[in-house]
């Protein structure tokens, strides 16, 4: 999986994926992480990438054309890629979606605005799909790119070297235990549910469901 990210600042990224599974997944070729800042595809490299919004409002607007050619640069020849363009307004992410680009492509480009956002003409030039991470609005959209490209690469075999560690996969209960059975916190002894002490796996997998469907109640 080759992921194309567009943003003012690669550098906000690549600090977080020094220091992540990710990180592995790239050293053994199993994904791999591109950045492609607009500033770098203006014809003119002095001038702003931003500009005043038409219409008037608040903040600035990052210009239709840089974008454009950098999105053109991450697509090369390719013919089959997944492009996400990050809106508020977009679909709602989700495991799910992420499955289903995991299995279909091998190239994803996400573009991540700043400021008032994108020149929406961009969206006329190329197909993408306006996706959303959440209810809620960030000051850029850099940590929705990595939290996207975290939650594909998982999908794919190898990165979390035990394939069954994909949460999402198996019936996991919300709360998890490990050793030791007790511990004492001002002088109160809190202990492991006792059915995950038991052996008995068919009552811990009920237990792991309910636990499950309470969860999601």
């Amino acid at each position: 999986m080759n992921f194309h990210i567009i943003t003012l600042f690669p550098e906000s990224i690549s600090g977080y994926i020094e220091h992540s599974i990710l990180k592995r997944a790239i050293d053994d070729k199993k994904i791999s992480v591109s950045f492609y800042d607009p500033k770098d595809f203006q014809d003119n490299k002095k001038s702003r990438v931003d500009d005043k919004p038409y219409g008037g409002g608040p903040g600035m607007v990052i210009r239709a054309l840089p974008v454009i050619k950098a999105i053109a640069k991450a697509k090369g020849r390719k013919r089959k890629v997944k492009i996400i363009f990050l809106s508020p307004q977009g679909k709602q992410f989700s495991n799910d979606y992420a499955t289903v680009l995991a299995k279909k492509y091998k190239d994803i480009i996400i573009i991540s605005g700043r400021y008032e956002g994108i020149d929406a003409r961009i969206k006329k030039a190329f197909p993408m799909d306006d996706i959303s991470i959440g209810p809620f609005v960030l000051t850029g959209g850099e940590l929705p790119a990595m939290m996207i490209a975290d939650v594909i690469s998982r999908q794919i075999e190898g990165v979390l070297g035990n394939f069954d560690s994909v949460e999402e996969k198996r019936n996991s209960s919300i709360d998890v235990y490990t050793r030791p059975d007790v511990i004492v916190y001002k002088n109160k002894k809190i202990s492991v549910p006792k059915v995950l002490l038991s052996g008995n796996h068919a009552e811990i997998e009920k237990w792991r469901q309910d636990k499950d469907i309470k969860g999601t109640l």
